[in-house]
C-alpha cells in the first residue's frame, strides 16, 4: 500500500515516537525519515524496503495504515488487547 509523509508523522504522533527511535527500529536515518514525512499529502517515493521497514517499525507499536476509502488515507492505532491494558505491552516508544 502506498504511504504519505502525513500518514508517517500521524502515525509517530499518536503512539508518541520520535523520528530517532522510528529510526533507529527501521535501520534508516533520521533524515530519510524527515524526508519523507516532508511529502505531507504526497504518496512517499522511496525505495520499497525503506518504506516496508518504517511501516513495519510503526505496525510493530501498534499502528494501522487505512488505504484512501474515497474519503482520504489514514492511520489509526490497533484495538487494545488484555496485555495493553493490564500493563504487559510494550510502551511503543520503546519499540
Amino acid at each position: 500500500m502506498a504511504i504519505s509523509g502525513i500518514q508517517i508523522k500521524a502515525a509517530r504522533a499518536l503512539i508518541g515516537m520520535e523520528q530517532s527511535v522510528l529510526s533507529d527500529k527501521a535501520g534508516d536515518s533520521v533524515n530519510t525519515n524527515r524526508n519523507m514525512e516532508a511529502k505531507s499529502i504526497d504518496v512517499v517515493h522511496v525505495r520499497l524496503d525503506t518504506l516496508y521497514r518504517v511501516q513495519d517499525a510503526l505496525k510493530a507499536a501498534g499502528m494501522i495504515f487505512v488505504a484512501e476509502n474515497g474519503e482520504g488515507p489514514g492511520v489509526r492505532l490497533r484495538k487494545c488487547t488484555a496485555e495493553t491494558v493490564t500493563g504487559k505491552g510494550h510502551d511503543a516508544r520503546q519499540i
